[in-house]
């Protein structure tokens, strides 16, 4: 017999799980026993004594209604197995553990005497919820990459009918002879075909790739001359700017215009919302160097409404907005995700109705400084054509060859 308890005594020391036996009470615990390995998982020191090892104490829950939860499920079925939940270390630090555990009947008190084996699963979890987001990411490619395609088409059938209106509304609104009415409607068509022209370049924008000048960006810079573009518009509509920019924040290998597109959006998207909800707001602009993913973060913060849970998986597609109609065409966020994709990083977004919105962009650094890529220019070459010269126009439009013969 003295064996065999030997026996359990070294296997209770050298097991390589967390063994915990005590008694769970509505506000308090007691620790009869606590293995070496259990004291490794909540941070306590080796020579730590036993009763002082309580990680189901009250305060040890990051949420203090799972404790709830689980002496219920204990007082119930009297056991769990592998019950995933997140405490705290001595540190305050937080742990995700599996518990399977057996539970004798609640005392007069309410206690549970319990006998549990409890493992450290933070690095599963951690590898559980990047596999996720990898999911997602790939879900999300799939669907841009077949929404690109089609849109893709739809613009380039677009262009030419807008370029012959484009072309005949410039050049009848060059007469002298016109009346005013007709001056004002030519005006109107020539302005809101220039506006269907911005959407099929951000419809073309979003479908594919496009030829982009890349060097090494501050990013901390382009937010400082983002921001200079939006000072007025922020001063006179009551917006107030927080910039927290990590000093010393590593470059990036960027286009620096198409980085400040994405800005612009986001910022201008953040400042719409919390004037539409409070007529005023605070936007918030951190930087910060991520080591261990070898990036560089940006974060908008606003204080506006929120972003409720089911439009939140539609943020990203094309044409989905919530604004009314003719103050938005659903194509900022769209145009925002296909830069950031393009350059290697990644855009995601937290939010709570009535707590606000941040979105999270991530730059990849290259790991060498290099310096701007220079820009070549070719020379101009200026050729005087002879009197009696022909020009040939081949167009699969007639309109818009009819358009260019008779300029």
């Amino acid at each position: 017999m003295e064996r065999r308890a030997a026996a359990f005594a070294r296997l209770f020391e050298a097991v390589h799980e967390g063994v915990y036996i005590g008694a769970l009470g509505p506000e308090t615990t007691s620790t009869m026993a606590a293995n070496p390995h259990l004291k490794l998982i909540f941070g306590y020191a080796s020579e730590a004594p036993e009763v002082d090892v309580r990680p189901f104490d009250r305060e040890r829950f990051v949420d203090p209604q799972a404790r709830v939860a689980l002496l219920e499920r204990l007082a119930t079925d009297g056991s769990v197995s592998d019950y995933l939940l997140r405490l705290r270390r001595a540190d305050n630090s937080a742990v995700w553990v599996e518990v399977t555990a057996r539970a004798d009947p609640p005392a007069e008190d309410g206690a549970i005497r319990v006998e549990a084996l409890i493992r450290d699963v933070s690095e599963r979890k951690k590898l559980d919820d990047e596999t996720r987001d990898i999911y997602h990411q790939l879900l999300q490619a799939e669907k841009m990459a077949a929404l690109g395609q089609t849109i893709s088409g739809v613009a380039h059938e677009l262009n030419n009918p807008l370029a012959t209106i484009l072309s005949w509304a410039e050049r009848l609104s060059q007469r002298t002879t016109l009346e005013p009415a007709v001056r004002r409607g030519l005006d109107t068509i020539f302005s809101e075909s220039e506006r269907a022209a911005r959407i099929v370049r951000n419809l073309l924008t979003f479908a594919r790739k496009r030829q982009t000048t890349r060097a090494m960006v501050d990013i901390n810079q382009v937010v400082r001359e983002t921001l200079a573009l939006r000072a007025y518009e922020q001063r006179v509509s009551n917006v107030a700017v927080i910039d927290a920019l990590a000093a010393g924040l590593p470059q990036v290998f960027a286009d620096g215009h198409q980085v400040q597109q994405v800005l612009l959006n986001l910022i201008i998207n953040a400042e719409q919302a919390m004037l539409q909800a409070n007529g005023r707001g605070v936007l918030v602009l951190r930087t910060w160097h991520d080591p261990d993913q070898e990036s560089v973060v940006l974060e908008i913060n606003d204080d506006g409404p929120g972003i409720p849970d089911e439009v939140q998986p539609k943020i990203f597609d094309p044409f989905f907005t919530t604004k009314e109609v003719g103050k938005g065409t659903g194509l900022g966020l769209t145009v925002a995700y296909a830069i950031v994709q393009e350059h290697g990083g990644r855009i995601r977004l937290e939010s709570r109705v009535n707590s606000g919105t941040s979105f999270y962009v991530e730059m990849p650094i290259t790991g060498a400084k290099l310096p701007p890529a220079p820009v070549t220019r070719g020379t101009q070459l200026t050729l005087e054509p002879p009197a009696d010269a022909s020009i040939l126009i081949v167009e699969d439009e007639t309109p818009l060859a009819i358009a260019v013969m008779d300029m």
